[in-house]
């Protein structure tokens, strides 16, 4: 009897195997738990990708258009030279903060506003330089009074591609670094820094002999994402 038994049990074990043999039934389900986290990392990535793309584009956007702006500020005298004041230049720099509103741009990020013109010798020299933003960077190119005399400052930008400004006239130079941080968990381009530079000749005859006091100073030795009082 416990031999028929063992049989019995032993041949119903098979029939069970045979059919478990035969259940696909959970197959898409183990799959997809292996496959999920790496399509939702690679889908994560992309998106990430997409929005440092995106970052890139705006930080350019922004450099180009307060380099613009402060090519066309000062006031509205067609009698005289134009002259440009402090909270013209402060004002150019809050256009900058509601084009980069989304992405922070004076918390991770800086703006530096150089007015390249040319010295009493004919040479290249940073006339005066304003700044806003909470990061720490500095110019690459040239601090306030670089090359005030003397013919030695080659101008603004990169080596063999200088920009000059001509006599009687100035150039806006505008450098924007920033700071990059994903919104997004998987965030491989934490920290990276984006830096774009911009160029534009002032538009009008301009009051070249300096910086106008008369509203708030965006000094260049502060470091704050706040507005200059």
């Amino acid at each position: 009897m416990t031999n028929l038994k063992t049989v019995s049990r032993l041949a119903k074990a098979r029939r069970v195997a045979r059919l478990l043999a035969g259940d696909r039934s959970g197959l898409a389900l183990v799959e997809f738990a292996f496959a999920a986290p790496l399509v939702l990392g690679m889908g994560m990535l992309g998106t990430d990708t997409a929005l440092l793309v995106v970052t890139h584009l705006q930080v350019s956007q922004i450099a180009m258009q307060v380099a613009d702006n402060a090519s066309r500020v000062g006031e509205q005298d067609v009698l005289t030279a134009r002259k440009v004041y402090e909270r013209d230049i402060a004002e150019t720099l809050i256009g900058a903060e509601k084009l980069g509103d989304n992405i922070e741009i004076f918390g991770q990020g800086r703006v530096i506003i150089s007015s390249l013109q040319r010295n009493a010798q004919g040479g290249q020299w940073i006339a005066w330089q304003r700044c806003r933003g909470a990061k720490q960077y500095n110019s690459s190119y040239g601090v306030e009074g670089a090359g005030a005399t003397g013919t030695s400052f080659p101008g603004m930008g990169e080596p063999g591609r200088y920009i000059t400004a001509s006599q009687g006239t100035a150039v806006m130079f505008v450098e924007v670094a920033y700071d990059y941080d994903s919104p997004l968990p998987v965030n491989v381009f934490r920290g990276n820094q984006i830096v774009y530079t911009a160029a534009f000749n002032v538009r009008d005859n301009r009051d070249l002999t300096r910086l106008y006091a008369g509203g708030p100073v965006a000094g260049c030795s502060t470091y704050s994402a706040n507005r200059p009082t």
